[in-house]
Formats: C-alpha cells, structure tokens, sequence
C-alpha cells in the first residue's frame, strides 16, 4: 500500500498527544528529553487514524526551529515527511518568521533539498537562546559539535529611509 491509498491527516498536537510524540520519536530512534509541547507548535501525521510521523517547530522571535522530525520506517518515502516539513514551513511564514533553523547531522542532502544552509550552532543559539532544544545543547554540551542549518522563508523588510538620507548616503 502506497502513501497516495492511505488517508493522511495532519493535526496539530495537543498536550495529551505528547505520549504519542514521545511514542512516535523513541521508535525512529531521536532523543526525546527536551520536547515540550509548552514552547512550540507541534504536528502528528495519522495514516488511516494511526501516527506515523510528526514533526514541531519551537518559537523564538522572528525564527522557528523544526525539531523532532520523526516519520516511521514503514512510511517513508512516500511524501509524508515532505509534508511534515512544508507544514511547518507554512506555519513559520504565517506567523511572520524571518527564518527556520535546525540541527542535523546526518540528513543535510534532505533539508538542502528544502534550500535550507549550513550555518553554525552559534548562530542558532544567537537567535533562540531559550527555545528547549538549544538550552538542552548548552547544557549537556552536545550543542558545539551540531551541524546547523538555516532557511530565510521571508525576505529582510527594508525600513523606508529618512527624508534625504540616500542622496545624503550617495554623496558621502
């Protein structure tokens, strides 16, 4: 059975869906101590009423970052992990982000695909020094050696420049 005969839901979790978060990232083998639904937003796939994939975004002023992206063996390549992603990736844009950020080591063909770039780890904990993923890091110390990555869902909006400052920025 292929992903395009299968009913796909995805939902927004709810704090009693955290037990089948917690479920559905411990059987695809990703670390589960920081997630939190109290810092973010987070979505559950069902394929004909049963989880098969999720993924979250945390919150930070003007940036998200995905995290726990967790699709399960039996459903991938089929599409719903791209989906995942794209959900999260919409909702980042309505929100009003400036960028997406995330940590991944093995899966950077996967997230350039997306047009995500290699940036460093700094750059992320600059940017969501308090999101759960990134206290986690600095704390435990696996933060440094992270591959990170970035990915501008709208462009920098321009401030409109003073009376006079371009001719005055030209001359000077």
């Amino acid at each position: 059975m292929t992903l395009s005969d299968m009913h796909v839901k995805l939902r927004q979790a709810t704090p009693s869906d955290l037990p089948i978060l917690l479920d559905l990232l411990t059987r695809c083998g990703l670390h589960t101590s920081s997630v939190t639904l109290n810092a973010g937003t987070y979505w559950i796939a069902d394929l004909d009423g049963v989880p098969g994939g999720c993924i979250g975004l945390e919150h930070g002023p003007g940036v998200s970052l995905i995290r726990s992206t967790a699709v399960l063996p039996e459903a991938r390549s089929q599409g719903l992990g791209r989906a995942l992603v794209r959900s999260a990736l919409t909702h980042a844009t309505l929100r009003g982000d400036r960028s997406v950020y995330l940590f991944s080591e093995e899966a950077g063909d996967y997230w350039r695909r997306f047009g995500f770039v290699p940036v460093t780890a700094d750059e992320i904990a600059g940017a969501l020094p308090d999101a759960p993923q990134v206290v986690s890091g600095l704390c435990s110390g696996w933060i440094g050696g992270e591959q990170a990555w970035r990915l501008d869902v709208q462009p920098q909006k321009l401030r409109d420049p003073q009376p006079g400052a371009a001719g005055e920025a030209a001359q000077g």
